[in-house]
């Protein structure tokens, strides 16, 4: 039996990312993860969109001169207006085929150092997208619910979001944030540190989607203990001489390359926990810190930060969804979570 409420309800919590764009709507759950990216071509000055999430990823790196594949996410905030909000528009119409009795309610999380510009811009983006409101709840609080951690108590919590644009590291007490600070770096900055890497070391040019099948493939944040580990063939092209080459890469060599990605997250942690009041960073030794976000799932990044820090570092169970599902839950406990939601423009 369907009930009337669901089908009029099609409420919706929006995870806009650098890398990945979520959709959970309230009572389903998260119903669409899809790539953030849209490719359009341009004729006679207007943008006309081809393909929006995967299928436009596909593209991206392998377009003809007359078609763009771009992100219009860059370090979770809009860099291309026009082209987010067609993206957005596209993904909610995806979801929203069935109910279309009236305008859904829709939350969206956003980085914690997004300017006052930026926020109006993702929720004008999202009304004119056609929400009937739009609420926005800051991303490491989104992290936080959706990692299953007590925030509401008066206890400390430290959560570290490894996005696709930036890194966001919070400590939060009593439903809010005491301390947060983003660093723009995170998966798209190991990718292009791979890029980097293989160029200088290799003479080897590779493509950003080669570099991220490098990095969740054989990704590490540590030295293997053999000082090699396991190793992949890449394809790219030969700077020397301009042709096609194969070349094999090992974990010890992309340890390397993401050294200095890797040590930036782990100065941002101690940096917020340097800036934490005493009685919360108790707290945080208690019980340590969380990771989530997609960056999260790089091979032992957790113990790269157990051995900087000394704490506990845990990473969180479904790390890719935790915004998400941390967004999708402030829709559904609204009443309770309602002074993290920023309603009004």
């Amino acid at each position: 039996m369907i009930s009337l409420g669901g089908l009029f309800s099609s409420d919706m919590a929006i995870d806009l990312g650098t890398a990945n764009t979520l959709v959970y709507v309230k009572g389903r759950g998260i119903v669409l993860s899809e790539p953030s990216v849209v490719a359009y071509h341009v004729k006679d000055g207007v943008k006309k969109v081809l393909a929006v999430g995967e299928d436009a990823k596909l593209m991206l790196g392998r377009t003809p001169g007359s078609i763009q594949a771009i992100r219009p996410m860059r370090e979770g905030v809009i860099a291309d207006f026009d082209v987010a909000e067609e993206m957005i528009k596209y993904f909610i119409r995806k979801v929203a085929k069935r109910a279309t009795f009236s305008k859904p309610k829709i939350i969206v999380c956003v980085p914690h150092g997004a300017t006052p510009v930026e926020k109006r811009a993702i929720r004008q983006s999202v009304l004119s997208a056609g929400a009937r409101r739009a609420g926005l709840i800051a991303e490491p609080i989104a992290a936080a619910i959706g990692a299953g951690m007590p925030i509401t108590d008066p206890t400390g919590n430290m959560v570290v979001d490894i996005g696709g644009g930036t890194t966001e590291v919070a400590v939060l007490s009593l439903g809010d944030i005491v301390y947060a600070r983003s660093v723009r770096v995170g998966g798209d900055r190991m990718d292009e540190a791979i890029v980097s890497y293989l160029r200088r070391q290799h003479n080897l040019l590779v493509g950003e989607a080669t570099a991220e099948r490098v990095k969740t493939t054989i990704g590490t944040a540590r030295m293997p203990d053999d000082g090699r580990g396991q190793s992949m063939h890449i394809r790219g092209r030969d700077l020397l001489n301009g042709v096609p080459k194969e070349t094999e890469i090992s974990q010890a060599q992309v340890a390397e390359a993401l050294a200095e990605p890797v040590q930036q997250i782990c100065e941002a942690v101690m940096t917020a926990l340097e800036a934490t009041p005493p009685d919360l960073a108790a707290d945080i030794v208690d019980r340590g810190v969380m990771l989530t976000g997609g960056g999260a799932l790089l091979g032992q990044l957790d113990l790269a930060l157990r051995e900087q820090t000394g704490l506990a570092i845990s990473v969180a169970d479904e790390s890719l969804n935790c915004v998400a599902i941390g967004t999708g839950k402030a829709l559904e406990y609204e009443k309770q979570l309602r002074h993290v939601i920023d309603y009004d423009s």
